[in-house]
């Protein structure tokens, strides 16, 4: 059984590597203001960026779908890794060596599940890339030559080889340790008759890394005539590897897709090298499967969906291309960026047109892209023959539904223009109909009615030709996860400033607010919260662990997240909080609950009086008395009178 991780060494950990460090390898962060950044939110789908990361805090949290927490919380949750899992790899990345409880260290017998399947494969491609300068490598060097790749490019890359025989790669990762159970799983190998086998064999190897740099699969192309296998051959589905969820180059592009707000989507992997090293360095390719929406979700997160960032999708000029760019059309609107299609000359993909043209020719192919919309209507329209009406009808009916997919309504109406233009209707009544058309079925899009299919938009068919596409799926929105507070109550307005203040900004609220009791918070939740940061050991005395304690301290995930939430969520100050700010929330909430308790007393009395209590009248009158005396001082003189 594996040893439980030193406390000391978790908190190591933790302080080692900054959450905006690790949250900035899965998507783009900007200045939120306060010291927060912001960013689309990894964990579900939105148009506007309600994630947000306090480094000064080392939480993250999303306003959206109320996920939050620390870093060791983001790691587990957007890679699927267990706690100890998640402490192993950011330590590995720290160089911070783990001591384990309860049987002492032993990396190779504790270390959990994905991060052994992620040290096999990363011992894997450097086994691979050293086999690449033998003997037997010669046929995919040359391989590698023919397409205007020299060493320095298959370095750059990761470019391997795999020795042609049977086990060669499980013998070298037995003897690093790594048991036939792991290697079986990770796909590196297979079952064979005498035990495991290599997977792949006689064949030129691209790594396949994920957004962090970490090598989770790998490609492999056929160079043998022998070879009875698919041309390419890809890892199989591994609890590393889901090939709908990997884009190849994603973590060499990174960068320069955030920095440039543009993204070049290529066929293959020998394209992503030609246009990296054509200088065309935000190229990214998918793996064995068509583009489609979890390689949106990585995209959009880097792009941040702002007006100006762009996705170009390459795709040879023979039909077969076109058909995918149309494909590609499918998805544009899941994307708030401009996306646009280049279409290589000749049928050539993008690593022939460098080799035969030259990095210039790369370079021009994507400065030369067309809008996918009109390519899509120049697509559409000219399967149809316009010099007859008939023609025109089907053809304008095929456009429409293109058109009124358009989100921008300005550039809607510029592409019905057009579209009435390419179909031969002209005049100024001809063009307002096709508007008018387009403006109705964009209203009954957004009411959330069936559109027709594009493939429905096919040649001969008739004015009623137009298949009906799948109903899209409304958004869900996320189920609440905290308590549903009022907030346009004051009461619970500033009670929950005052608490964000404790977290946030201890030294400015203590020690006044560590005299406050839990029953001086109305909302229920901020009570819990209350006695959370009290078992925390309170503000007088808060230090670098001290909202790492909060947290600890709630008794449920409801109240854990509702911490998270207050930790991160900007004051309401447009100024930065200083102790005048926070002194006057402090005596907000005191005199909210000296109000209250007025209210008790004098309902008490009123019940005295009619019971004949006479005694226990005059006792409150006195406590009356004083705390009148007391609202009066708050009132008067603020946070001087705590």
């Amino acid at each position: 059984m594996a040893g439980r991780i030193n406390d000391d060494d978790v908190k190591a950990v933790r302080d080692a590597v900054p959450i905006d460090a690790v949250v900035s390898e899965y998507l783009q962060l900007r200045s939120a203001g306060g010291g927060n950044l912001k960013g689309l939110c990894p964990f579900h789908d939105e148009k506007s960026p309600s994630f947000q990361v306090s480094p000064s805090k080392g939480l993250y949290y999303c306003f959206g779908c109320q996920e939050g927490g620390d870093t060791l919380d983001f790691v587990m949750k957007l890679d699927h890794l267990s706690f100890s899992e998640a402490v192993e790899r950011l330590a590995a990345q720290a160089g911070i060596t783990l001591r384990y409880e309860e049987g002492g260290y032993n990396p190779g017998r504790q270390q959990g599940e994905k991060i052994r399947l992620v040290e096999a494969h990363r011992a894997a491609a450097r086994y691979y890339a050293e086999q690449l300068g033998g003997a037997e490598a010669e046929i995919g060097r040359k391989f590698l030559a023919e397409r205007g790749f020299d060493q320095a490019a298959a370095e750059h890359f990761g470019v391997g080889y795999s020795p042609a025989g049977w086990d060669h790669l499980v013998r070298f990762l037995r003897g690093k340790g790594f048991t036939d159970k792991e290697l079986i799983l990770s796909g590196l190998a297979q079952d064979g008759r005498r035990g495991p086998i290599d997977r792949f064999r006689g064949r030129l190897m691209w790594p396949i890394r994920d957004i962090t740099g970490e090598v989770i699969g790998f490609g492999a192309r056929k160079l043998r005539e022998d070879d009875n296998g698919p041309k390419y051959l890809n890892t199989p589905e591994t609890p590393l590897y889901r090939k709908s969820q990997v884009l190849y180059g994603i973590d060499l592009a990174k960068k320069d897709i955030a920095k440039g707000s543009r993204a070049v989507v290529v066929e293959g992997y020998t394209d992503v090298m030609a246009c990296h090293l054509a200088g065309v360095t935000t190229a990214i390719a998918t793996c064995g499967t068509s583009f489609g929406g979890e390689h949106i979700k990585i995209l959009r997160r880097l792009l941040m969906d702002n007006s100006g960032a762009e996705v170009v999708f390459t795709f040879d000029g023979d039909a077969a291309g076109q058909k995918a760019a149309l494909r590609a059309f499918e998805d544009d609107q899941k994307f708030a960026a401009e996306t646009s299609i280049a279409i290589t000359p000749g049928g050539m993909d993008p690593c022939e047109l460098r080799l035969a043209q030259g990095d210039e020719a790369v370079r021009s192919l994507i400065d030369s892209r067309t809008p996918l919309f009109a390519f899509a209507l120049r697509s559409i329209v000219s399967g149809y023959h316009l010099d007859a009406e008939e023609g025109q009808v089907a053809a304008l009916n095929a456009g429409v539904p293109v058109v009124a997919r358009i989100k921008d309504r300005s550039l809607r109406d510029r592409y019905a223009t057009r579209l009435g233009g390419m179909v031969g209707l002209t005049s100024p009544a001809e063009e307002e109909a096709v508007r008018r058309r387009v403006h109705a079925l964009a209203r009954s899009y957004e009411r959330g009615t069936p559109e027709p299919a594009l493939s429905g938009a096919a040649p001969g068919r008739g004015p009623q030709g137009g298949g009906r596409g799948r109903q899209p799926e409304p958004q869900r929105p996320a189920a609440p996860r905290g308590p549903r507070l009022d907030l346009r109550s004051p009461a619970h307005r500033v009670e929950r400033e005052l608490l964000k203040l404790a977290l946030q900004r201890p030294d400015l609220v203590a020690p006044v607010f560590d005299a406050y009791g839990a029953d001086e918070f109305t909302a229920a939740p901020y009570a819990t919260v209350r006695e959370a940061i009290a078992e925390a050991g309170g503000t007088t005395d808060a230090d670098a662990g001290f909202l790492t304690r909060a947290r600890e301290a709630a008794p449920d995930d409801t109240v854990r997240s509702l911490i998270t939430e207050l930790a991160v969520e900007p004051l309401l100050t447009r100024k930065d909080p200083d102790d005048f700010y926070a002194g006057t929330q402090l005596a907000a909430v005191r005199l909210a609950a000296v109000d209250r308790r007025i209210g008790q007393i004098q309902g008490s009395m009123r019940r005295c009086e009619a019971g004949g209590d006479m005694s226990a009248y005059a006792s409150l009158q006195e406590e009356l008395w004083v705390l009148e005396q007391y609202r009066q001082d708050l009132r008067n003189r603020g946070a001087a009178a705590l």
